[in-house]
């Protein structure tokens, strides 16, 4: 006992200032730098750029640090738009050029297709842009009740903890939604149940004009865990009466949500205007939170999968319909399928109001496809992949092997002619032509992409990023692969 006593009593150690050269950035947005034969992922430096930094986080091999000084500063160094930058930790990059924000992730992307995946694109795609500021259509924003400062805090995280963000706007939110976060602190200050509300969700459908209603529609979900007085209820229905926003419930699971106020309300949706299509959707269920950018990347992805009349494609991980709608406009037959049934039943809805009709969906759990439960799906032409951050490993994993199903068509043919023998096997069931992946994390856009290329024979023809969180370190892309020498 005395032991442990003697040591709760020791002062805690802190971690010398040291000095470092930035080598690149990591894929969290880190300056990375090697110190003493260890890593170092140093927040808020850039590459190229000569600083000083205190660790907060040491393990045998690397450790993770914060920015004391920066000594000398990278010419892409910029001030950041927003003052909340720094201690926010909804962005990462503010402090980096817009343009070298982008050229970063292409870096990111094209590192991890050589060392995880093991792979080479043939041309690297132009990087999709967007807007830069007021992008962001959907967001979650915890909520926290201070007694000792008698105040609301609304907001994003703070950078790598747990407590809310002193913050009053944020300027990669929608500018209506940004300005409610101020009014939105004061509201719930007088609420009986100011410490039971720990979060915020919220949704951005398009303007819609019909039965009275302008501008754009606005949904807050409130994650309430006690009962509302009457009181309380004269409250929420008197700001959204003043900021024009409808307010939704949760009290438990997601099958709790239900509009509050007011009852006669338009619904959320987006439309691709390219496509002549509309997309109703509930405002917890995923769309893209960069409606702009999104309508550029299903332009891209449909230039890459090229669908045609005729044509029978498969659209995994569909969601709502996002790319299934526009394939579907091509003349082609379309399967959606996708894990959640809620998403199913809004992709046929969306199908019905745009008079699409050849198009299904299905319910399955892509995650634990196998060979045998692929090919009951029957033969594809094409095949559009858009998964979470997990990836599609099982679901490329149960494409036929080249090497052991065609061995009487690749014979004794080396490794390195694999493709050209490919050419030859074009009598493969289920065997896409082609294959376009959608990616939100390229870590795992890698790892598939080397067992498409290095086992199932396929040739990874472009990839490229896509913007969709400017001045964030998350990396969306896309890849273009075609069997063989098709």
């Amino acid at each position: 006992m005395a032991r442990h006593a003697r040591n709760r009593n020791k002062a805690p150690i802190i971690p010398e200032i040291k000095h470092a050269m930035i080598e690149s950035l990591d894929q969290e947005g880190r300056g990375v730098a090697h110190v003493d034969g260890k890593t170092i992922f140093i927040d808020g430096a850039l590459p190229n750029e000569s600083v000083t930094f205190q660790s907060h986080h040491i393990k045998s091999s690397y450790e993770v640090a914060n920015v004391v000084e920066v000594l000398k500063q990278s010419n892409q160094r910029v001030t950041p738009k927003c003052p909340h930058f720094g201690l926010c930790g909804g962005c990462k990059l503010q402090h980096l050029d817009f343009a070298a924000q982008v050229a970063a992730k292409q870096r990111l992307l094209e590192n991890d297709l050589k060392h995880i995946g093991k792979v080479k694109a043939e041309n690297m795609l132009p990087p999709l842009y967007g807007p830069t500021w007021g992008y962001r259509h959907k967001a979650r924003l915890s909520v926290k009740y201070v007694d000792k400062k008698q105040r609301v805090l609304v907001g994003f995280n703070e950078k790598a903890t747990r407590y809310v963000a002193d913050m009053n706007s944020c300027e990669v939110l929608v500018p209506k939604v940004s300005a409610l976060i101020a009014p939105l602190q004061a509201m719930i200050f007088n609420l009986s149940i100011r410490d039971q509300i720990p979060q915020i969700e919220l949704a951005v459908g398009e303007a819609d004009q019909k039965n009275g209603f302008e501008g754009d529609v606005i949904v807050l979900i409130f994650r309430i865990m006690a009962a509302l007085n009457a009181n309380d209820e004269a409250v929420l229905k008197a700001f959204a009466d003043a900021h024009q926003v409808q307010v939704w419930t949760q009290t438990k699971g997601p099958d709790t949500i239900q509009p509050f106020y007011p009852k006669a309300a338009p619904a959320l949706k987006y439309s691709l205007p390219e496509f002549n299509l509309t997309y109703p959707f509930k405002p917890n269920e995923f769309t893209q939170v960069n409606p702009q950018i999104n309508q550029v990347m299903i332009r891209r992805a449909m230039q890459l999968l090229q669908p045609k009349a005729g044509e029978n494609i498969a659209d995994f991980f569909c969601g709502i319909g996002n790319f299934t709608l526009p394939i579907a406009r091509s003349g082609a037959s379309v399967l959606g399928l996708e894990g959640l049934a809620n998403l199913v039943d809004r992709a046929n809805e969306s199908a019905t109001l745009n008079q699409i009709s050849h198009v299904k969906f299905g319910v399955a759990d892509l995650f634990k496809m196998t060979e045998a439960s692929l090919a009951e799906l029957g033969s594809f032409d094409k095949w559009l992949i858009d998964p979470p951050r997990d990836g599609a490993f099982e679901l490329v994993k149960s494409l036929p092997d080249v090497a052991q199903n065609n061995a009487n068509i690749i014979g004794d043919a080396l490794q390195a002619n694999i493709h050209a023998a490919c050419s030859g096997a074009k009598n493969l069931s289920h065997q896409p032509s082609r294959i376009v992946y959608v990616s939100c994390n390229p870590a795992t856009l890698a790892r598939d992409a080397g067992v498409l290329v290095n086992e199932k024979g396929y040739v990874l023809r472009a990839a490229g990023v896509i913007n969709m969180f400017p001045h964030t370190a998350h990396v969306e892309s896309i890849a273009l692969f075609e069997f063989g020498n098709s």
